[in-house]
C-alpha cells in the first residue's frame, strides 16, 4: 500500500500583511507547518492558524526560519550549529505555546527556506537543529529533504524523519532543490507536477533538471499554499492520489 501525507507551509501572514489562503488550503491537507515568527507570522497569526488546524483536524507542526523577516527566510546566513540549535528551540517553544492552549500536541517540525536548504547540506548545521528537537521533544518527528543531511543528522539524534518532496520545485542531481533563481526552479505546469508526484511516491524517483533520473523517498509532499492556483493544485493532487491508489494520511500515522 502507498501511503503519503500533504504538507503545507501556512500562518506566514504578518500583522495587516495577509499571504496565502490558508483557511481554504487547510481542509485539503493532513499536516501544516506554522510559521514561528522569524521568517513570517506573529503571535495572532500564530493563534488564529492553529486554532483554524484544530477545527479542521489536522496535525501541526512548527516551520522554524531564519530570523529574517524583510527577507522572507529565504537569505542565506552564516550561523555557528549552537546558533541554530538555539533559533529552533526558540520558535518551537513560541508555536508549542499556542498548541497548548489549543489543546493539540505538536507532530512535527520542518525547517523554513534557507535555513532549510543550507542544512540540507550541513551536517553540522542540520545536527544542531536536531539537537533542539530531541532536547525539547524527542517524540516530535524531523521534517526535512529527502536524502538530506538533516534526514540523517535526525537518525543520529535518534528522532523519527519524514522525508519531504515538492510538487512544483526542480531538483539538482544531488537531490537538493534547484535555486528559485534559477530557470526552472520551478515546476508550473500542473499535470506535469502530479504526474511527477505520483512517480516519486510510486517509483521513488524524479528527473532532475539535467533530464538524469535520481532516486528519493516520499513521506510528505510540500504543496504551496500562496500561488495563484494553489487552491485548485492542491485539490487536483488530492484527486490524483486517491484514483492512483495512494492513501492520504498525516505524518503520525505513518512513521
Amino acid at each position: 500500500m502507498y501511503r503519503v501525507d500533504l504538507n503545507s507551509d501556512l500562518g506566514e501572514s504578518f500583522g495587516r500583511y495577509t499571504l496565502g489562503s490558508d483557511d481554504q488550503i487547510i481542509p485539503l491537507i493532513t499536516s501544516a507547518n506554522v510559521a514561528c515568527g522569524f521568517h513570517a507570522s506573529d503571535p495572532v497569526v500564530m493563534k488564529k492558524t492553529i486554532e483554524m488546524a484544530r477545527e479542521a483536524g489536522i496535525h501541526v507542526g512548527a516551520h522554524p526560519g531564519y530570523p529574517d523577516l524583510m527577507g522572507f527566510g529565504r537569505r542565506n546566513m552564516t550561523i555557528s550549529p549552537a546558533e541554530a540549535k538555539a533559533y529552533t528551540l526558540y520558535q518551537i517553544g513560541a508555536l508549542d505555546a499556542f498548541c497548548k492552549a489549543a489543546g493539540l500536541e505538536m507532530q512535527h517540525v520542518k525547517p523554513h527556506g534557507a535555513f532549510y536548504n543550507m542544512a540540507a547540506k550541513d551536517y553540522k548545521l542540520a545536527h544542531g537543529i536536531c539537537e533542539a528537537i530531541a532536547e525539547y521533544n524527542p517524540k516530535l518527528i524531523l521534517m526535512a529533504l529527502s536524502g538530506s543531511e538533516m534526514i540523517r543528522a535526525a537518525e543520529d539524534c535518534g528522532l523519527r524523519a519524514a522525508s519531504e518532496v515538492f510538487a512544483d520545485r526542480a531538483y539538482e542531481e544531488d537531490g537538493t532543490l534547484v535555486n528559485r533563481a534559477k530557470e526552472g526552479a520551478m515546476i508550473t505546469d500542473e499535470d506535469e507536477a502530479i504526474a511527477r508526484v505520483v512517480r516519486m511516491i510510486k517509483e521513488k524517483k524524479v528527473t532532475a533538471i539535467t533530464g538524469k533520473d535520481i532516486p528519493l523517498k516520499a513521506d510528505s509532499i510540500c504543496v504551496h499554499g500562496d500561488g495563484a492556483k494553489a487552491l485548485a493544485f492542491v485539490a487536483k493532487i488530492r484527486e490524483t492520489l486517491t484514483k492512483e491508489g495512494i492513501e492520504i494520511c498525516p505524518l503520525a500515522q505513518m512513521l
